[in-house]
């Protein structure tokens, strides 16, 4: 699904405006003061925005991040990432969805695995997935889970893949780290995520867990990814908001995916 909104008519001559808004739910931030003559809503749990005027506006979009694997510690992939200065999108009135971090692998069993991140979209114009799952070590199952960025293989399974645009591929091999926004996971690391000053200071989002094996762990990427855990260690959960992936374990506790995040500016 493509993540924009290429074109709708607003009728008459002079290009598109700017869209404006009427009102939001869900208690979003609103800053008016960190970027001049700008209104930056920042979503960390879902609601909705009524666009009076439609045109153009700044968006962020990172989807939840995956949850860690069991067994060789594979990290969880992270949420896809998207940025616009110049989303278009008509009047009315959208759900704005916050997607929630994949939940943890805490065994073997199908019922035990890791879990995929959520989607965090902005009506249907907007959908960015969530981050692969870190895969788990046994018999039928072991590649790390694709999404926005893709998950860890675990053993010698294959790592998830990333979307196209939006994440990377996660690493493939023994405790493999889930893929980042800005880079595949090569390693036990999870992939770093991507800086952006869309709220006024540089935050990093959307960086793949970290895995591990009996001998070490890796880091997680920058932009909220979770360490991994080795021997009896435990994986670090992603960060809130975020979109990073979760960190793997090997006999411990692994991290559950950070959750997404949407930010609109109007302006």
């Amino acid at each position: 699904m493509s993540p924009l909104l290429t074109s709708f008519a607003f009728g008459g001559g002079g290009g598109i405006p700017k869209a404006t808004y009427t009102a939001t739910t869900g208690s979003p931030t609103i800053d008016t003061s960190t970027r001049a003559g700008k209104t930056i809503i920042k979503y960390t749990g879902s609601g909705s925005i009524t666009i009076g005027t439609g045109g153009t506006c700044e968006v962020l979009v990172v989807g939840a991040g995956g949850g860690g694997g069991y067994s060789d510690s594979t990290g969880g992939g992270a949420g896809g990432y998207y940025y616009n200065t110049s989303f278009v999108i008509p009047s009315g009135t959208y759900t704005v969805t916050v997607g929630t971090g994949g939940a943890k692998a805490t065994g073997q069993g199908t019922a035990a695995l890791a879990g995929t991140g959520g989607a965090s979209y902005i009506g249907t114009y907007l959908i960015i997935p969530g981050g692969g799952f870190g895969g788990t070590n046994t018999n039928t199952i072991g590649p790390g889970g694709s999404g926005g960025s893709g998950g860890g293989g675990a053993g010698s399974a294959p790592g998830g893949l990333g979307t196209v645009g939006l994440g990377n591929n996660g690493f493939a091999g023994a405790g493999g780290g889930g893929g980042g926004a800005g880079a595949a996971s090569t390693g036990l690391a999870g992939g770093n995520g991507l800086s952006n000053s869309i709220t006024g200071s540089s935050v990093a989002y959307a960086g793949g867990g970290g895995g591990g094996n009996n001998a070490s762990f890796g880091a997680g990427g920058t932009g909220g990814g979770g360490a991994g855990g080795w021997n009896s260690g435990a994986g670090v959960s992603g960060t809130a908001n975020t979109g990073g992936g979760g960190g793997g374990y090997g006999s411990g506790t692994a991290g559950t995916g950070g959750s997404g995040y949407v930010v609109i500016v109007l302006g």
